[in-house]
């Protein structure tokens, strides 16, 4: 959990309600790198930044019960992609923590996060009073990394359902966005695996991250 006192209380969620079809279905997160998860990674990252984290997954959420995570999963039928899974999370948040207006959103198959992801993203944002926060490196936007205002969930919802708004981007630019960017050497800090060479490449990018 985050110590400081300057920075709202951000409760994070990781996204891992995709079908891995580039990978041949199943969960992605599972993957190991290095003889450790994706997803223990990722929360290694996280952890310390946010205060308490959730896991978005569809099925049976038992196979995920050695991570100690509540899983929460989407509320929009037929898998409408990471959007879904950020609404469900607003969701939750309105009902389960009433005391915090920001969620921090990730992939669950990004293991090399910034330590100070939160830290920066909610830094930025109040600089630019902008209604969202949103990660980049190498001149690329990664929107499903970002801080995202509990209050917009009727917004999303709305998109999501009656517009059929599929890509995050499309959402975030109707609003005033904030990015951030970090440094893509020695490797981008947002990096994900969606196919088995991924998965390779994670392993050497592995040997390259001191934090690793």
């Amino acid at each position: 959990m985050t110590t400081n006192s300057e920075m709202p209380a951000t409760p994070g969620v990781l996204l891992a309600g995709g079908l891995a079809r580039r990978m041949g279905g199943g969960d992605k997160p599972m993957r190991e790198i290095g003889g450790r998860t994706l997803l223990d990674r990722v929360i290694d990252r996280l952890a310390p930044q946010c205060d308490g984290l959730i896991l978005n997954a569809n099925g049976d959420a038992a196979r995920f019960a050695t991570f100690g995570l509540p899983v929460i999963a989407d509320e929009v039928a037929d898998f409408p992609g990471p959007l879904a899974g950020v609404l469900a999370t607003l969701d939750w948040a309105a009902a389960h923590r009433p005391d915090v207006q920001w969620i921090l959103s990730a992939a669950a198959d990004c293991p090399f996060l910034p330590r100070d992801l939160v830290a920066r993203l909610h830094q930025v944002r109040i600089e630019q009073r902008a209604q969202l926060s949103v990660a980049s490196s190498a001149g690329r936007t990664h929107p499903v990394i970002a801080l995202w205002d509990v209050s917009l969930r009727d917004e999303l919802r709305y998109a999501l359902v009656a517009e059929d708004v599929r890509k995050v981007g499309r959402f975030t630019a109707r609003y005033r966005v904030a990015t951030v960017e970090w440094p893509a050497v020695p490797l981008d800090p947002f990096f994900n695996a969606n196919t088995m060479e991924d998965i390779a490449e994670a392993e050497r990018l592995a040997l390259l991250d001191d934090d690793a």
